[in-house]
């Protein structure tokens, strides 16, 4: 390692490897540095609970994986990358039966019955224009560059997720199907911009799939390593960052950090107001996950479940709403929403052969010490009998541990931050470019920026851009690609 460099990333998420790669392809001398010993975020794979069983310790799913603007700019897939589908990206189970979102409009209009016009006429313009409504979508604040579309999605993203489901459909499965997608946002259900999650999300598993990576998160994280070293880039791992001084000399800094911790790491070098109004971002409630190495198939009831990547879990559009209502107020949900993924469904490399991984998660309060697992696993087995008796092992999670290892995800937080009321728009802070600091090296590129939390690389390539242009006084900032 020298002692200068053009750009020094610290963090080594998606976003902070999207912020490095960047760079390197503008020609930058870029280092890149992790305070783990592998490089990955929330995009991470391990052995959680028995030998030759690969978790995810954080994402598995990944609705923005193909959606993502940057990741269809850079060849992940020559560095080791291959996104795998089920059948099925989304099940909801109801009763007997399930609300399937099929990767076809039409067929998941079809299965919808007599709500299915309804749901056809709301997605079909997001799902024909997908890549130039994600293109908006996952950018900053600006004038959209398709400004019908945009507000064609933007009239109904205002609103709650709740009165859209209720406006929109009239019957059970139409409604919760929107509902839990809606519940992604860790916003009450009758929270304003709620619904917006749930568009987001829905339009993506008809246009895009909700896939996951072959042989786990970590291979996204890993063919991004890969290619940032291609490009001349260097990493290094098992450094955590206490200040900016301890870093080679760089022209720019980029930080894929949490708000609080760039206040702490600038050292003096942001002004006392700037560094106050990073410590009063807030926190988005935390999660609760278990993870588990199975003997067999989850045996659900409604059988077409065992065909999707993501599972729903939590009954009607009014079951999801008191659960989520009941995180909102600080409470621990006793019937919760939960979010599970069977990754060995489309990925048999996950589990040895014949057996099977799943995980799941639901939210809880912010930096929540309480025990899940047991509510987790009822309603689990609500919708599949006899799941116990499949489950070999298990590795839980709670929301106050997740800081231990992953700084960014302290109190269980994945979202990046809460995303109510203003700081929905002002991340992580009320300014005209939100990845630059008063001072002019020092920029952020975690999802506490826009366009948020996910596995899409976007915060990290719009503060890159921010920092080539700001300091390297460059335009072009992807091969082909200048504004």
């Amino acid at each position: 390692m020298r002692s200068a460099y053009d750009v020094v990333v610290v963090g080594a998420g998606p976003n902070g490897l999207a912020a490095a790669i960047t760079c390197a392809r503008a020609g930058c001398d870029v280092l890149l540095v992790e305070g783990e010993s592998t490089v990955g975020g929330g995009a991470r794979s391990a052995e959680l609970t028995l030998p030759g069983f690969t978790h995810d310790p954080c994402s598995a799913i990944h609705p923005l994986g193909r959606a993502s603007p940057f990741f269809a700019r850079v060849p992940l897939e020559a560095h080791g990358l291959e996104w795998v589908d089920p059948e099925v990206p989304l099940a909801h189970p109801l009763g007997g039966g399930a609300a399937l979102l099929e990767r076809s409009l039409d067929a998941t209009a079809e299965r919808l019955g007599p709500d299915g016009p309804r749901y056809a006429r709301l997605f079909a313009p997001l799902v024909e224009q997908a890549a130039a409504l994600y293109g908006d979508a996952l950018a900053p604040l600006r004038v959209p560059r398709h400004p019908l579309l945009f507000a064609r999605f933007g009239r109904h993203a205002v609103r709650s997720a709740r009165s859209l489901a209720e406006r929109a459909f009239a019957h059970d499965a139409a409604r919760a199907l929107f509902a839990g997608c809606g519940a992604h946002s860790f916003l009450p259900l009758e929270a304003r911009f709620s619904a917006a999650f749930g568009l987001v999300l829905s339009a993506a598993g008809h246009a895009f799939g909700w896939p996951c990576a072959r042989g786990g998160s970590g291979r996204i994280a890993g063919a991004m390593a890969g290619y940032l070293r291609a490009l001349g880039g260097s990493v290094v791992t098992g450094w955590r960052v206490e200040s900016i001084r301890e870093l080679p000399t760089a022209r720019a800094y980029l930080f894929d950090v949490f708000p609080h911790a760039l206040a702490r790491i600038a050292d003096g070098r942001l002004p006392a107001a700037y560094t106050a109004a990073l410590a009063r971002y807030r926190h988005a409630p935390g999660v609760f996950k278990v993870d588990w190495a199975l003997a067999s198939p989850i045996p659900w009831a409604a059988r077409e479940v065992g065909r999707a990547g993501t599972v729903h879990l939590g009954g009607t559009l009014d079951e999801v709403s008191a659960a989520e209502a009941a995180v909102a107020r600080g409470e621990v949900a006793a019937s919760p929403f939960v979010l599970l993924a069977q990754p060995s469904v489309m990925d048999p490399t996950r589990a040895p052969a014949g057996k099977h991984t799943a995980w799941a998660y639901c939210h809880v309060p912010w930096n929540s010490s309480f025990d899940m697992t047991g509510a987790i696993e009822a309603q689990v087995e609500r919708f599949a009998p006899g799941f116990r008796e499949c489950v070999l092992a298990r590795h839980t999670r709670a929301a106050a541990d997740y800081g231990q290892t992953n700084p960014n995800m302290e109190g269980g937080d994945i979202a990046g931050g809460a995303v109510d009321g203003w700081q929905l728009f002002a991340r992580p802070v009320a300014r005209a470019v939100p990845y630059a600091t008063p001072a002019r090296d020092i920029f952020l590129c975690s999802s506490a920026t826009p366009p948020g939390g996910g596995v899409h690389g976007m915060c990290g390539y719009w503060a890159a851009r921010v920092a080539l242009r700001r300091v390297f006084g460059m335009r072009t900032f992807i091969e082909g690609n200048a504004e």
